[in-house]
């Protein structure tokens, strides 16, 4: 209590800052996942991709990113075990954002695709042990986080493979593809509206505290996929066909039509992910804000402030800004090369795992999902058309994501201690 009471207002400072820094990783490193699919598939230039993020990421980590957090993300620990040393909660959490943001900072230079909860999980799991000790951590919570490694990409390589077969199955096989196109694309548009839509309302719109139930999410998201068709087919109408000699299937005109649904998933997932990612940054946060503001009392959650909110979403649009283009790279060209269908197919793929997993309380990673969808995409091509080398380095940084946040966050535990006190 009396390190709080001390040092109270200096602790929040350092909190905003590292706060700041986590949310300057989550843009620099996870919205690049979100719009890496329509850069490198050329449906929308680099430049397009960073406007369209900065509005939607940040007005979906403002507007629906607020939720009552568990004081402890995950539930990874139990509060109560900090109740009579409420200032190890304190240095633990700047510990955690310190070391998931530091961790993100090297995999954004790299160019890797992490993950951000899985760093954030990874470094309050580092803190447990080393101020708790390791029977304090519930290892069932990180089994199952660790899980997801696998059930992410897997499930969403599934459906990315199953839905790009479908596209060259209904449209590319078509004898007119562009007229084939123009009638089915019309269904895509919708699905892609209805689950992204699903998506906001199941893993955004809980964060304002609208508990919508599932059926009413259904609905809502039906209507939703009727009005992004109704746009979709105006903006449709407006392309032509343009012959091109070494074109004779008029495949490029096919592009241009998906090039339409891919403006659609690009503004929808970054509004999605901001108001979701977001937590992962003002999490710790708002749990050191309460811990200090209430004198050291440990409550089990901890409301966000408004302009906490607008910090997150200010980091993550300045992360994206500055060096998002790394892993933009990596992901839209690296691991298989993408057109507007096919990177179409892993968004979507990458969205409905995401829905699926937050009906079934299954903990997944959007990266891992998102890579896992462009994976899937690049199978339907076969083997040669992936880059095994790529993915191996990819494979490699996901399985050090939490040990490398686990073991920076011990060591800026005990920094904080020799700092101000234990």
């Amino acid at each position: 209590m009396q390190v709080i009471a001390q040092h109270g207002e200096v602790l929040i400072i350092l909190a905003c800052a590292f706060g700041f820094f986590m949310a300057w990783g989550v843009g620099a490193n996870d919205v690049a996942n979100a719009m890496g699919t329509s850069v490198g598939s050329r449906a929308i230039t680099i430049k397009q991709a960073i406007v369209i993020a900065v509005v939607f990421e940040f007005l979906g980590a403002w507007l629906a990113g607020g939720e009552v957090t568990n004081t402890i993300r995950k539930g990874i620990i139990d509060p109560d075990l900090l109740e009579n040393d409420p200032h190890l909660l304190v240095y633990g959490m700047l510990a955690a954002l310190l070391a998931a943001g530091t961790w993100l900072l090297m995999a954004s230079l790299k160019g890797w695709p992490v993950s951000t909860t899985h760093s954030i999980v990874g470094a309050i799991v580092g803190f447990a042990v080393a101020g708790l000790g390791a029977s304090t951590v519930d290892w069932g919570a990180v089994t199952a986080i660790a899980a997801s490694w696998v059930v992410s990409p897997v499930l969403a390589g599934t459906v990315g493979f199953v839905l790009f077969k479908s596209v060259h199955m209904l449209i590319f096989d078509a004898r007119d593809p562009f007229a084939a196109a123009r009638r089915y694309v019309p269904f895509y548009m919708f699905l892609v509206g209805f689950i992204v839509a699903m998506v906001t309302m199941t893993k955004g719109l809980k964060h304002v505290g609208l508990h919508i139930s599932f059926l009413q999410s259904l609905g809502l998201s039906a209507v939703a996929g009727l009005a992004v068709t109704g746009i979709g087919m105006l903006l449709e109408r407006r392309v032509k066909y343009v012959h091109i000699r070494e074109d004779q299937f008029g495949y490029a005109n096919v592009e241009k039509v998906f090039g339409v649904l891919m403006l659609f998933t690009a503004c929808a997932m970054a509004f999605a992910h901001g108001s979701n990612d977001v937590a992962n940054a003002v999490g710790p946060l708002a749990a050191v804000i309460n811990v200090v503001q209430s004198g050291g009392n440990i409550g089990e959650a901890s409301v966000v402030p408004w302009w906490v909110l607008v910090l997150g979403g200010g980091g993550i649009v300045v992360g994206l800004v500055t060096y998002g283009h790394k892993v933009i790279a990596t992901v839209g060209t690296r691991i298989t090369e993408l057109t507007p269908s096919r990177g179409f197919a892993a968004t979507l793929a990458a969205a409905a795992t995401v829905v699926l997993a937050s009906g079934t309380g299954l903990p997944i990673s959007t990266t891992h999902t998102l890579v896992g969808a462009v994976l899937g995409v690049g199978l339907a091509r076969g083997m040669t058309a992936l880059n095994l080398r790529v993915l191996g380095t990819i494979a490699m940084s996901w399985l050090i994501t939490l040990p490398a946040g686990a073991g920076l966050a011990i060591l800026f535990f005990f920094m904080f201690k020799g700092m101000f006190g234990a």
